[in-house]
């Protein structure tokens, strides 16, 4: 005598009590920009920027008396701010057929949501990532819905046009433009970048060159391979170091990933808009009693812009 169980599925242990979650990169450019204070709070639909220019006029001292010289300038830029939310309605019925029904409580009727904790948690990740894309790559016509709630900075940089400095050119680059980024002349792009910064900000503390995790891996890998350990780069975990022989921070983001484009900016030349701060971190589960569901609300504006064109340099492809 045997076992017969030839009509059987083979058995995978399902873990119901434990969910695993993928790993996903949350906004460092918000959390940058936070930072130095530069959110305009209270934002309804825009808000200006407002700047203030003077010039000093150096005259002979040898004579007495006044005479007035110098200008004083104010001027504005906008930080639009698009109108987002995020709609998710779970029936919790559908899990009863599935191996999840061992999470679900005793009874019909269910108008707690199971793994909330977890749930929330892997939402706000996940918004965290979208806002750190759009934040760059926001465009008002694109035709992805994660998109086009406002323009990013990758948009405003390229409406500025020649009031920011260009580095993907002959100026600064051997033979001219480049048309993709690659292991053999990523140094020359971040040399050329470098070189294109302005005099006036390349000294300050805040002074960043942003470029995508590809970008910067591509630029580690050039080091690596030159054998310049001559500089300690100390790369840390969240992928910045300073730019060998300079003081200007090198600082990957999630929002420049696929671009293969590079800027340079002051963090403090950055600003977001938005009408509660950190209101994207805010949200609301409740159950629907009228439709018997679980619901997740989540509402918030969000937009980006800069204040000195003249002090930011790109390197776009």
């Amino acid at each position: 005598m045997a076992f017969d169980v030839s009509t059987l599925a083979a058995y995978t242990k399902d873990n119901w009590k434990e969910l695993v979650t993928s790993s996903v990169l949350g906004s460092k450019t918000a959390n940058l920009i936070k930072s130095q204070g530069n959110v305009l709070v209270g934002v309804k639909s825009a808000e200006n920027i407002t700047i203030m220019d003077t010039d000093a006029f150096f005259q002979s001292g040898t004579n007495c008396g006044f005479n007035a010289s110098g200008t004083t300038t104010f001027t504005q830029r906008a930080v639009t701010v698009g109108k987002i939310k995020i709609n998710e309605a779970l029936c919790l019925k559908d899990l009863e057929s599935k191996f999840l029904q061992n999470a679900l409580p005793q009874g019909s009727r269910y108008t707690d949501m199971i793994f909330a904790e977890q749930y929330s948690n892997r939402k706000a990740e996940k918004v965290a990532e979208q806002m750190e894309i759009a934040l760059w790559q926001g465009d008002t016509a694109s035709a992805n819905g994660n998109l086009n709630k406002f323009d990013g900075l990758l948009k405003l940089i390229t409406a500025a046009s020649t009031a920011v400095t260009n580095a993907n050119t002959s100026t600064y680059i051997s033979g001219g433009p480049i048309s993709s980024i690659t292991v053999a002349n990523v140094v020359s792009v971040f040399d050329a970048i470098y070189t294109a910064i302005p005099a006036k900000v390349v000294a300050k503390d805040d002074i960043t060159i942003f470029c995508g995790m590809d970008t910067f891996r591509l630029y580690t890998i050039a080091l690596k391979n030159a054998n310049l350990f001559a500089y300690n780069l100390d790369i840390k975990a969240d992928s910045e170091f300073f730019l060998p022989g300079t003081t200007v921070k090198v600082v990957a983001v999630q929002g420049l990933n696929g671009t293969n484009d590079l800027v340079a900016a002051r963090i403090s030349n950055l600003f977001m808009g938005t009408d509660l701060l950190n209101e994207e971190e805010r949200f609301e589960i409740f159950y629907a009693k009228e439709a018997d569901q679980i619901r997740y609300v989540n509402e918030f504006k969000a937009g980006v812009n800069f204040a000195f064109p003249d002090e930011i340099v790109k390197f776009f492809i």
